[in-house]
């Protein structure tokens, strides 16, 4: 999953940014408006953590140009302001939640995830496919009923894959839902390494990963 936090306040920002990389997820993170209205302008976020207040703005006007650009990628509003009056105007200017700081790191987790299946296909916590089962929240994956270990980034890898499942994936796309920024050093060919490495997690399952030359990768169930 790649999200766009949009937070000028370093150590609050630095607290989100660690707890979802710790996961596998890319978070690009930035502290203006004009910074966050530059980053939509060239990707796709599966979802947008917007602060209010910021230097060159509020939060409230990037949700704008969102929704009036016909952008629906999830926004949670991420602010210091708890009036119900502050709530209600961001909910009905298209926001999808709102939470108040100081907050926990484990709820902000859970509505993200909760807000990604929403926006998506998924709506259960839990993805089954053939004879493995992820689940998201918690990291886990069986393989015919038997746990596997996964690095953060094959987790990343694998949560790509499943929720594309059936599907051709393009290399750039992975690589884009894998990585933010901060790790512009990691090339495309990168994807070929995680993708041999969770080959080897998943063999003799029913599940495989093609690839199609030119194209990108496919998961697949056998049966």
């Amino acid at each position: 999953m790649r999200m766009l936090l949009v937070e000028d306040t370093e150590d609050v920002a630095a607290a989100v940014v660690e707890s979802f990389a710790r996961r596998g997820d890319a978070v690009d993170h930035v502290g203006t408006v004009a910074d966050a209205v530059a980053s939509l302008a060239v990707l796709e976020y599966d979802i947008t953590i917007l602060d209010i207040q910021l230097p060159d703005g509020e939060g409230t006007e990037i949700l704008r140009i969102l929704r009036q650009t016909g952008r629906a990628v999830p926004v949670l509003m991420l602010t210091a302001r708890g009036e119900v009056d502050a709530r209600i105007a961001a909910l009905d200017q298209g926001a999808d939640d709102y939470m108040v700081k100081p907050f926990d790191l484990g709820e902000l987790h859970a509505r993200v995830r909760a807000l990604v299946r929403r926006n998506g296909t998924e709506r259960a916590g839990i993805i089954a496919y053939g004879d493995i089962t992820f689940d998201p929240a918690a990291r886990e994956l069986t393989v015919a009923g038997q746990p596997v270990t996964l690095t953060r980034r094959e987790y990343s890898l694998l949560e790509v894959l499943l929720t594309n499942r059936g599907r051709v994936v393009a290399k750039d796309h992975i690589h884009d839902r894998m990585f933010s920024f901060n790790d512009e050093e990691v090339g495309l060919n990168s994807i070929e390494t995680y993708v041999a490495r969770l080959r080897r997690k998943i063999e003799g399952s029913h599940v495989t990963i093609r690839t199609l030359r030119g194209l990108g990768y496919q998961l697949v169930a056998d049966g």
